[in-house]
């Protein structure tokens, strides 16, 4: 990674970004591509063929030893025992306090090695919170720096990347599964993961072999997406974003990711959160779709008929998949049947909107 005189560091891929005439931004300490065509239509090729994104901003951490597995199960709320070697987990690490370090994937290379990637915005933060939770002989080593990574996603990407890649079969393999490989005739660390529910791949690459194999996937076809894409895909999909719909202040409980917190044994607020699955918490996280014309957004306020205020909006967009307003956003809990109505204030209208599951698209 490069830095730039104002502090803001590059990607490998930030030279080929000018060269698509990307619209760059800060994001998270570093120069990053919002959009390329425009967000609508690298949305909809995500959606119906394959789209590129760099994602190479985001952290890696190794984890080794005889005692690796044992920090990463304290860490993390998943029940990451269950791993074999090639699988990868979604999970969380708890701050102690009741709230969310950050959320991650967690994958197995061996029972004795493990390899965490985590949130941009939460590299440094979350480096010192494993290590400070280090009570035994593991060693744990940020690798940030050395990985290049690109997210390949949409319904067409085995197909587009299998003439290229040494991996028989890419169509089979499973999700959350990843392997050694080479592409473009470059090793990679092939990962059948994404956050953008349309399926693919991500990429583990050196930065010396990230432009080369983003300049063939242009060449096989794949359009270069922005994060202004990633965010609404993401959302439609129903994944949460951390600094929007969990953070410090939010437990896995009330954002509905008690599918990866297991009780298997002692981890870091593991009490705390096993009192709230087994009593429920005050509010928890829902979605919402607005039933009139309005786009929800952050912050906006949630009411019920009587026009009091019953939570609020975390992540929200004018889906391009759907033609609808959507959001996520944190309501309490006698108000979060799924069906029920309840307004979601606008500026000066109160707009209204129905409560569903987070998970926008048509089930296939």
């Amino acid at each position: 990674m490069n830095a730039t005189n104002d502090s803001l560091s590059r990607t490998a891929l930030y030279e080929s970004h000018l060269k698509l005439g990307a619209k760059m931004v800060p994001f998270t300490g570093f120069e990053m591509p919002v959009s390329y065509a425009g967000l609508v239509e690298e949305h909809h090729s995500v959606r119906n063929a394959c789209g590129i994104f760099d994602v190479s901003h985001m952290g890696e951490f190794r984890i080794q030893g005889p005692e690796a597995l044992l920090l990463v199960q304290w860490i993390t709320s998943n029940d990451a025992s269950a791993l074999d070697s090639e699988q990868v987990q979604y999970s969380c690490m708890p701050n102690g306090r009741g709230g969310i370090v950050d959320d991650l994937l967690v994958y197995c290379v061996s029972k004795e090695e493990y390899m965490l990637v985590v949130n941009a915005s939460n590299r440094v933060k979350d480096f010192d919170w494993i290590t400070s939770q280090n009570q035994w002989n593991a060693t744990v080593v940020d690798e940030s720096d050395d990985w290049s990574l690109i997210a390949v996603q949409g319904p067409h990407t085995a197909g587009l990347l299998q003439p290229f890649c040494d991996i028989p079969d890419l169509d089979k393999m499973k999700y959350y599964t990843f392997a050694p490989g080479n592409v473009f005739g470059h090793d990679a660390l092939i990962s059948a993961t994404g956050y953008t529910g349309s399926g693919g791949f991500e990429l583990y690459v050196r930065h010396d072999a990230a432009p080369s194999i983003w300049e063939g996937l242009l060449l096989a076809g794949a359009t270069p997406c922005g994060l202004g894409a990633r965010d609404t895909l993401r959302l439609e999909a129903g994944f949460c974003l951390y600094g929007n719909d969990i953070d410090e202040t939010t437990s896995p409980i009330e954002a509905g990711l008690g599918w990866i917190t297991k009780f298997q044994g002692d981890f870091v607020d593991c009490e705390h959160l096993k009192a709230q699955k087994e009593q429920g918490t005050e509010c928890v996280l829902r979605g919402f779709k607005m039933l009139e014309r309005g786009i929800p957004r952050q912050g906006y306020a949630i009411e019920n008929s009587a026009g009091e205020t019953i939570g609020h909006i975390t992540s929200g967009t004018q889906s391009p998949s759907l033609g609808e307003g959507i959001a996520m956003g944190y309501i309490n809990r006698s108000f979060a049947t799924l069906g029920e109505h309840v307004a979601i204030r606008i500026r000066k209208n109160a707009i209204p909107a129905t409560v569903v599951r987070p998970g926008f698209l048509p089930k296939k």
